[in-house]
């Protein structure tokens, strides 16, 4: 009786023993998932960020390209002030100084907080052999500030058409190439304004 008595206790403990270890190992194992799941979203929270912030390879080209193509612009646009024969002329050159301005100043922000380059200040060199549609060549720049009068507005004119349309060109390609929501909404905010500014200037010279 003593015998089986004891049998029977270290069934009992035995079996004790192996419901004790299922709730452990179910505990660790809800540990486990736990840790797991939070662990997952960790992993979502900077996916969910660099969501609203992917760009792409076309996404810098386009900054990168844009920056010295505006700043030309607004080069362009700043001999205006003391050289345009009309007053349509002049307004037209505060306008594209002030929209273009500050969109520098946006991609240039772009560009550091991706850790790429931005384009170095360099007046005088020559961004038409680099591949941006609608640039003026030194010789261009020399031609305009050496002009004035009738005779400034129409140079004026004529290259700033030609460079909008560049502008309008690599506004397509990020349109459509880009990823960076921000840059594409500049991009279509360039194509818009600089087309409607291509119009104006095209009754301006009478076209």
């Amino acid at each position: 009786m003593t015998a089986h008595r004891s049998s029977t206790r270290r069934r009992i403990a035995a079996a004790a023993a192996t419901v004790t270890a299922a709730v452990v190992l179910t505990a660790c194992g809800g540990d486990d998932g736990a840790a797991g799941h939070g662990g997952h979203e960790k992993s979502k929270k900077p996916g969910a960020s660099a969501s609203k912030g992917d760009h792409n390879a076309a996404d810098v080209s386009f900054a990168q390209g844009m920056i010295p193509h505006h700043r030309q612009a607004v080069e362009m646009a700043d001999l205006a002030a003391s050289r345009a024969g009309s007053p349509e002329v002049e307004k037209l050159s505060e306008d594209i100084e002030k929209a273009q301005g500050p969109e520098i100043e946006k991609m240039s922000g772009w560009l550091k907080s991706w850790g790429e380059e931005v384009p170095e200040e360099m007046p005088g060199m020559d961004h038409s052999q680099h591949g941006m549609p609608g640039m003026m060549s030194p010789g261009d720049m020399k031609k305009l500030k050496k002009a004035s009068g009738k005779e400034f507005d129409t140079a004026f004119l004529k290259m700033m058409i030609e460079h909008h349309e560049g502008a309008v060109s690599m506004a397509a390609t990020e349109k459509s190439k880009g990823s960076y929501e921000p840059a594409k909404d500049m991009a279509q905010d360039i194509s818009t304004s600089q087309t409607a500014e291509i119009k104006q200037m095209d009754k301006l010279l009478g076209k």
